[in-house]
């Protein structure tokens, strides 16, 4: 069977026992669910990023993710609109130095 391309959108939250960090990954969780059928979330991971300042801090980080309904290739400048608009609401939501949110092409068995 052929494979389908598909675009997977991820999006990499610090992993913080604080409102403003949990209500940011609720809300992610229902905008990837509502909009685009569904997600998956890993808790509790490990991450490091390089600091402003030179130092490498570690971070526990939860990622979220979904592969959406849309070729990779055809539609990448509404899926970068869509990334940088991910970002933008998480710095909104939190005070973060770095968000990482990612887009990236799958490859699904049809």
């Amino acid at each position: 069977m052929p494979l389908s391309e598909r675009a997977r959108v991820e999006i990499y939250i610090p992993d913080q026992p604080v409102a403003a960090y949990q209500e940011l990954l609720r809300t992610i969780v229902n905008e990837f669910t509502v909009s685009l059928g569904g997600c998956t979330v890993k808790h509790g991971l490990d991450g490091y990023y390089l600091s402003k300042f030179g130092q490498t801090i570690p971070d526990r980080i939860s990622i979220v993710y979904t592969d959406t309904p849309f070729d990779f290739q055809r539609n990448i400048v509404a899926l970068s609109r869509y990334a940088d608009k991910l970002r933008e609401n998480a710095f909104e939501a939190l005070r973060e130095e770095a968000i990482l949110v990612a887009v990236l092409p799958v490859y699904h068995s049809d």
